[in-house]
């Protein structure tokens, strides 16, 4: 592989990303400045860290990297809860959230276990 755009976990990461901001595009003006921009850094850490993993020279730093990721999902996927709880999302919208939570985490997991196999290689 020459580039993380290859990766199909940090493909996975971007169509998170753009549909959690396309979720909170609407929030009310008061949360701009609070929970519209923690949804955009959580979801865009994912992705971020995927790809800066990949840079790293060394498989236990992208190992480290990727789990950082995987903080940022779940980070992420807390953020849009509070949005559900705060009537600032539907159910409908949170479970669709949570669909691509999970593809990106089984994706982030499965991209883990493979680096973790390649370095004992």
């Amino acid at each position: 592989m020459n580039s993380f755009e290859e990766l199909e976990v940090w493909g996975k990461a971007r169509d998170l990303r753009v549909f959690a901001a396309n979720l909170v595009s609407d929030f009310p003006v008061e949360e701009k400045f609070v929970l519209v921009s923690q949804v955009k850094k959580s979801s865009r850490s994912i992705g971020n860290n995927i790809a800066e993993g990949f840079g790293r020279g060394t498989y236990d730093e992208n190992i480290q990297f990727c789990r950082q990721a995987r903080g940022s999902l779940f980070e992420t996927l807390d953020h849009m809860i509070v949005a559900f709880d705060e009537g600032l999302i539907s159910i409908d919208d949170l479970k669709d959230y949570r669909d691509y939570h999970y593809d990106c985490l089984k994706l982030l997991n499965g991209h883990i276990s493979s680096i973790k196999k390649s370095r004992k290689l």
